[in-house]
């Protein structure tokens, strides 16, 4: 939830020597054969654990997937996880990549920017403060939705962006997160806008989870407007950040199958000015509202740990493809 238009995880003697062997030959060949079968390193087995691998959004656009994965089928519901609304299962914060090796991402550097912070619901007057965004005043960040079940947009946003930290890093890329659950609150909005320049990173990726009607499902990206006043002045990273905008869109949807938001925005996408993280960004930068934590089968999606690990290979396949052809 990124502001006022949206709101509240497992292996003779000679006849006699005769006999012996051709009793313990075939014990041998049995025993041989049954441990090739549980030999990892078999090629068999090998391309039996790639085929499992979770899907990414490169497979399922037809294109060679950078991860070796096969695609899933888009819009196919979840095979675990919990009823909808339900307390989340098997979070897995630090997920296992499937990468079998780097895609091209050696010596870059991304920001990933995990939406509000579990801690912000016991620091109200921290949160609360204004900070400057350039055209204006925002707080300085807020408590983010939840779904109706309590699991919290944080709580997602951080998962999320752990899992496509694991990811980026297999591929070479050196990976920033703005808060990893070791801050008590926040940081405000301004702060988590000038981590990208910070770090000196390429792109930076704002997670979020939305908040908005009950009835309303689907997700969308909100891309930079232009804004040149006071303190800001995004005009350099305007263009980058809406290309990165279309490559998040396309890639989110092939790997988790959610349709576009049908309540808000335009084709998942959105153009805002009043968001200090976007206003205030030195790097090309975008903010993902992955679902709307309100709607019932979004809330279902977003508290399954497999659904979460599509969504994050749909943000790191977007981030590779941006950081890969410019």
């Amino acid at each position: 939830m990124t502001g006022p238009i949206s709101r509240p995880p497992r292996r003779s003697a000679l006849l006699r020597a005769t006999t012996v062997v051709a009793a313990v030959v075939p014990l041998c060949t049995a025993g041989w054969f049954g441990w090739r079968a549980l030999d990892h390193s078999d090629p068999a087995a090998a391309t039996t654990a790639a085929t499992a691998a979770p899907p990414s959004a490169a497979a399922q656009s037809g294109a060679a997937p950078p991860t070796g994965q096969a695609p899933a089928t888009p819009g196919a519901p979840p095979t675990s996880g919990t009823p909808a609304g339900g307390a989340p299962t098997g979070n897995a914060p630090t997920a296992t990549p499937t990468e079998t090796a780097p895609a091209g991402l050696a010596g870059r550097t991304v920001v990933l920017d995990p939406g509000h912070n579990p801690g912000n619901f016991s620091h109200p007057t921290e949160i609360n403060r204004q900070v400057d965004v350039g055209n204006g005043h925002k707080e300085c960040d807020t408590t983010g939705t939840e779904t109706n079940a309590g699991y919290t947009e944080a709580d997602y946003t951080l998962d999320v962006s752990r899992r496509a930290r694991a990811l980026l890093t297999a591929r070479g890329a050196k990976v920033v997160l703005v808060q990893d659950g070791d801050r008590p609150w926040g940081p405000c909005v301004d702060e988590r806008a000038r981590a990208g320049a910070d770090a000196h990173a390429d792109v930076a990726v704002s997670v979020h989870g939305d908040g908005g009607p009950a009835s309303g499902s689907g997700f969308h990206v909100i891309m930079p407007a232009k804004v040149v006043a006071g303190k800001a002045d995004n005009s350099a990273i305007v263009e980058p950040s809406h290309r990165l905008g279309l490559l998040l869109r396309d890639s989110f949807h092939a790997a988790t199958g959610e349709p576009y938001a049908d309540y808000i925005a335009n084709e998942g996408l959105d153009t805002r000015s009043d968001l200090g993280g976007l206003n205030l960004s030195a790097v090309p930068k975008v903010f993902i509202e992955c679902g709307n934590m309100r709607n019932s089968a979004d809330a279902r999606r977003m508290t399954d740990p497999q659904w979460r690990q599509q969504a994050a290979q749909g943000i790191a396949d977007a981030l590779t493809a941006f950081l890969t052809t410019h």
